[in-house]
């Protein structure tokens, strides 16, 4: 990696993130700038929907009517289906409240909020806002997407708008073609421990290069760890592969061309060869605490969970099922599965992709967030090791601070619930 920084006279051009708040403010919006800017879509989970439902409800009283129903999704995803009555009380209350507005809702099963936004709703060249630290997943496709408290997304719902700050942004130019067994959750863990967790906090990440090399879910596991650096959001220009993205999702009539001006300004720019990577791991308790798979191996583990809004999608398990199909996961080495949406689901069945995680002794769980917020499905005994495909190996994120969580790749995951450690996926294909 190299890194450098960029000082020119006067302004140009724009980064995609100024371009999009040009466009949603109606102002020549540059970084630094404070902006209110009209959100396109806004997205709120079983966690953070119950604060923010009684926010805006306490707002009513004077702002009297909700702008932004036709632009607000609700999802049950965290606990779904919901392991005890207090957690089915919050998912009664949003059902009905979205009901009573005529906002979406999506009940326990569809699948995790980040992946069905980008499945039906989110655009190319769109704001985004939602009550979840991961929203910044829409950036795979071109789009401004950012978490935010949940009163603010209250105030965005009611008004269908809101201040920003305009984020200054990184470069990250990408060049070469991923060798053998690395993958792009191997790339955004290269970057997150270049720069640790709050090496980037405010930026837009913007990505640049040989793009091409990188497919589009590889895109949205790529945005939605920006956050882990400390980012508001993960952007990508949308192009070719984005159009057949979309156009696979009957979607394509909601393809915009985005991408930066070729004199924009970066605050830094960081260069990538991908052949240079290797499948990466980071260890416990942060995840900018990174190393080489290579330099990790060996550690047993008690569990493997490969899903979650970071690589639940079909790539993801393709990957995992080619690893397993014919193998068997080591004894004593529990094995989940979580597809990120039913579609994702359908198609894996179709595939043959659950059939091949089951006979290997793996369960696989309905669509949702699964173990990786610790609520259910998964929670580890003390002093467990569970290597996961999530984005946060915090201590107690998945319900026990005795517990230890690494994170790898889909692939890295799936050799090493054979193995029972911590193992190079490459040996595997």
């Amino acid at each position: 990696m190299q890194t450098g920084e960029i000082v020119e006279d006067g302004k140009d051009g724009k980064t995609i993130t100024e371009q999009i708040f040009s466009s949603k403010s109606g102002k020549d919006a540059w970084a630094g700038d404070l902006v209110i800017a009209k959100i396109d879509q806004i997205a709120l989970q079983d966690g953070t929907a119950p604060l923010a439902i009684r926010q805006i409800n306490e707002m009513l009283n004077s702002i009297k009517k909700i702008q932004a129903t036709d632009r607000t999704h609700f999802f049950v995803d965290h606990a779904a289906p919901s392991p005890r009555k207090e957690l089915s009380n919050d998912q009664k209350f949003i059902k009905e409240f979205a009901e009573e507005i005529k906002a979406d809702f999506n009940p326990p099963g569809e699948g995790i909020i980040h992946q069905i936004m980008v499945e039906r709703f989110v655009k190319p060249g769109d704001l985004a806002v939602g009550a979840d630290s991961h929203t910044c997943t829409y950036g795979g496709i071109g789009a401004f997407s950012t978490g935010m408290g949940s009163t603010d997304v209250a105030v965005a719902v009611l008004l269908g708008k809101n201040w920003f700050r305009v984020p200054e942004s990184f470069r990250f130019n990408v060049s070469g073609e991923f060798s053998k067994g690395v993958f792009p959750k191997d790339l955004i863990l290269k970057i997150i421990g270049d720069l640790g967790v709050d090496g980037a906090t405010y930026k837009a990440l913007e990505f640049n290069g040989d793009l091409e090399k990188i497919d589009v879910e590889g895109r949205l596991t790529i945005a939605n760890m920006a956050v882990e650096c400390g980012a508001k959001a993960g952007i990508f220009p949308s192009d070719r592969l984005t159009i057949e993205f979309l156009a696979e999702l009957g979607r394509r009539d909601d393809f915009t061309e985005i991408k930066a001006d070729e004199n924009a300004e970066y605050e830094k720019e960081f260069y990538y060869e991908l052949d240079d990577i290797e499948p990466m791991v980071a260890k416990p308790h942060n995840v900018d605490n990174v190393s080489a798979v290579s330099e990790g191996e060996g550690v047993t583990i008690d569990q493997v969970f490969i899903g979650t809004c970071t690589n639940g999608r079909l790539s993801d398990l393709r990957i995992a099922a080619k690893i397993l199909k014919g193998e068997k996961v080591k004894k004593g080495v529990r094995l989940i599965v979580g597809p990120a949406s039913r579609r994702i689901y359908m198609k894996a069945m179709e595939e043959g992709l659950l059939s091949v995680f089951v006979e290997a002794g793996g369960l696989v769980l309905s669509p949702g967030c699964g173990p990786c917020v610790g609520i259910h499905q998964g929670v580890l005994a003390d002093g467990e090791v569970c290597l996961s495909t999530q984005n946060r190996n915090f201590k107690g994120r998945m319900g026990n601070p005795e517990a230890f969580i690494y994170l790898s790749s889909p692939a890295t995951a799936a050799a090493s619930a054979i193995k029972g450690e911590i193992t190079d996926p490459r040996e595997f294909l």
